[in-house]
């Protein structure tokens, strides 16, 4: 099982520095502008999980095979663009998907494995999943996807709950563990294609 879920971290990791990737091309960044945005994506939100947790040393300090797996994306994704054809903003949206499925339930798995309370499980969840893409778009000066309008943290939540739910009446690891992404990837993905969102509050002026 630690071994999946080592395995399930390096895809994660390696889908996250795609869409970094692919942000800093379509921002025309030199390689390495590429290099940065892509490891800064897909460390990011582990990185900070981490350190909330008080787990050090952080993954990629303690095996350097996390850079290298996010380094190697992203030289991968740059050589692909330059001889297929440029990736349309849906294909980023999708690997963003599949990021963040993954290391939505990495990050609850990790709170539960230091004994944290379900909320906070939670959100080290949604930490987990999104704070790297916060940082790919701020840094490439785009609006964050987490305060756009389609649905993105609320499908980490739903995943992260499931996955707690699942495990809490007995259903085997693996099993929690992948109806969990499917709940947080079927759920972006149909916000993307539906355009769901949730309520917004306006607040109007009064005369």
């Amino acid at each position: 099982m630690e071994q999946l879920f080592y395995l399930s971290d390096l895809f994660g990791v390696a889908v996250f520095a795609i869409t970094g990737a692919l942000m800093a091309g379509r921002k025309s960044m030199d390689l390495f502008g590429v290099l940065v945005i892509a490891i800064v994506t897909a460390l990011g939100g582990g990185t900070l999980r981490d350190v909330i947790l008080n787990n050090h040393p952080v993954s990629w300090i303690r095996n350097d095979t996390y850079i290298l797996v996010a380094t190697l994306a992203a030289i991968g994704t740059v050589l692909w663009v330059r001889l297929t054809r440029p990736i349309h903003e849906t294909g980023l949206l999708i690997a963003d998907a599949f990021g963040l499925a993954v290391f939505t339930v990495i990050g609850t798995e990790v709170a539960l494995q230091h004994g944290t309370p379900i909320s906070t499980a939670v959100i080290m969840g949604v930490m987990t999943g999104v704070a790297g893409g916060v940082m790919r778009d701020v840094l490439c000066n785009e609006i964050p996807m987490i305060f756009q309008k389609e649905i993105y943290a609320t499908s980490c939540i739903a995943g992260s709950l499931v996955f707690i739910a699942l495990l809490q009446i007995g259903v085997t690891h693996w099993l929690a563990t992948g109806m969990a992404m499917l709940t947080v990837l079927f759920t972006r993905l149909a916000a993307i294609r539906w355009h769901l969102s949730l309520p917004r509050f306006h607040l109007l002026d009064r005369i």
